[in-house]
C-alpha cells in the first residue's frame, strides 16, 4: 500500500517595519533555523518579495529540503487573511493593495497564508502561550501601530470581509490627533510609538520643570520607561495619559466582547507597570459594571523574536496544503 508522507515542517514569516524574520518551524513548535533581514532594505514590492523567497528557498535547503516543508504563513501590518493581500498598510513602504500571498506562491510553489501581525499573535498566544486555553480573549499589539484580534468559542473573529479588530482605528478623541490612517482622534495615535512620543512633547511644552527627556535628542517609549525608572515626574505622567486612553478604548472593547483576558503584545509593552496601571485603573472605571473586575490583564511571555513567527507557523497549519512539486 502506498503511502504519502506527512510533511513535518512549515516556515513562519513575520514582517515587521525593521526586520523581516523567516524560520522553519516542525509541529511541535520547534524553531529549527531561523534568519532575517531589514524591510525597509526593500521599499519596492516585487525586489522585497523576490528577496525574502530566495531566502526562504536557501534556509529550507540548508535545513532538512524543499520537500520536507509543507507550507508558508506569514505575519504582516495590514494583511487580510481572506484575501491574502496586505491593504492600504499606513506604516510599511510598500502602498496600495498587494496580492502578497498569490506572489510568495508563484515563486515559491508552496500553500501560502497571510494575516493581519495581530491575528497571527492570537494564534501563537493561543498555541504557545498566555492565551492557551482559552476560548474567548483578545491579542493587542502596541508598538509602531496598534491592532488587536479577538477570539470567540475559540475561533478569531474575521468580520465581513477580514478587517475585523482594527481598534487602533476606533475614534477616542472628535476631531483629536490626525492618524497614519488618514482619520483623526484614533486610539492608536495616542498609544503607539509616534502617539507617545507626541504626548511627551505635549507634557512638555505644558511646564518649565526639569525632566531627563528634555535631553534626549531621539525621545523613544524605551527611553521615557527608563526615565520612569529614575523617578521622572513628567515621564511617569507620558505614561499615565497614555494609560488613561487606552484604558478607555478597551473598556469600549470589553463591553461589547466580554473576554475573559486581554493579552498584551510588542514594543510598548515593556513599560510594563508605568502603562498597565492606569490602563487597569481607567478601564475599571469606564468597563460595563457587570464585567467589572472580571477581565485579566496578561502580558505575552512569548520571547519577542519568536512570538510571531510561531504564530505564523500555525496559520500556515490551517491553510491547506499545495505543491507544485507534488507528482
Amino acid at each position: 500500500m502506498n503511502q504519502t508522507a506527512v510533511k513535518k515542517r512549515v516556515v513562519g514569516v513575520d514582517i515587521s517595519s525593521e526586520y523581516t524574520t523567516y524560520a522553519i518551524v516542525d509541529v511541535r513548535g520547534n524553531i529549527l533555523a531561523k534568519d532575517n533581514f531589514p524591510t525597509m532594505d526593500y521599499p519596492e514590492i516585487n525586489s522585497f518579495v523576490s528577496t525574502l523567497c530566495e531566502r526562504i528557498i536557501g534556509l529550507v535547503e540548508l535545513n532538512g529540503g524543499y520537500e520536507s516543508i509543507r507550507s508558508i504563513g506569514v505575519s504582516s501590518p495590514s494583511a487580510n487573511f481572506l484575501t491574502g493581500c496586505l491593504v492600504n498598510a499606513p506604516n510599511m513602504p510598500w502602498k496600495g493593495v498587494i496580492p502578497l500571498a498569490a506572489m510568495m506562491r508563484d515563486q515559491l510553489g508552496l500553500a501560502v497564508a497571510i494575516a493581519n501581525n495581530a491575528h497571527v499573535v492570537g494564534l501563537g498566544e493561543q498555541a504557545f502561550g498566555s492565551a492557551h486555553g482559552m476560548r474567548e480573549f483578545v491579542a493587542i499589539t502596541l508598538g509602531s501601530g496598534m491592532g488587536s484580534s479577538m477570539f470567540s468559542e475559540g475561533e478569531v473573529n474575521l468580520g465581513f470581509d477580514g478587517h475585523a479588530g482594527e481598534i487602533g482605528h476606533t475614534c477616542v478623541i472628535p476631531n483629536g490627533r490626525v492618524c497614519g490612517c488618514g482619520n483623526k482622534g484614533c486610539l492608536e495615535a495616542y498609544t503607539a510609538a509616534k502617539g507617545i512620543i507626541k504626548t511627551a512633547q505635549e507634557i512638555m511644552d505644558e511646564s518649565d520643570e526639569p525632566s531627563l527627556m528634555r535631553g534626549e535628542e531621539k525621545l523613544t517609549p524605551r527611553k521615557i520607561q527608563e526615565f520612569c525608572e529614575k523617578g521622572d515626574k513628567l515621564a511617569i505622567e507620558v505614561f499615565r495619559r497614555t494609560g488613561e486612553i487606552l484604558g478607555l478604548g478597551l473598556a469600549n472593547y470589553a463591553s461589547l466582547l466580554n473576554p475573559e483576558a486581554f493579552i498584551f503584545t510588542g514594543g510598548i509593552v515593556r513599560a510594563g507597570h508605568w502603562l498597565l496601571d492606569p490602563t487597569k485603573e481607567s478601564f475599571e472605571q469606564h468597563v460595563f459594571h457587570n464585567i467589572q473586575g472580571k477581565v485579566k490583564f496578561l502580558t505575552s511571555e512569548l520571547e519577542e523574536s519568536e512570538r510571531n513567527v510561531l504564530g505564523a507557523s500555525v496559520l500556515a497549519w490551517q491553510v491547506k496544503e499545495y505543491s507544485l512539486f507534488k507528482e
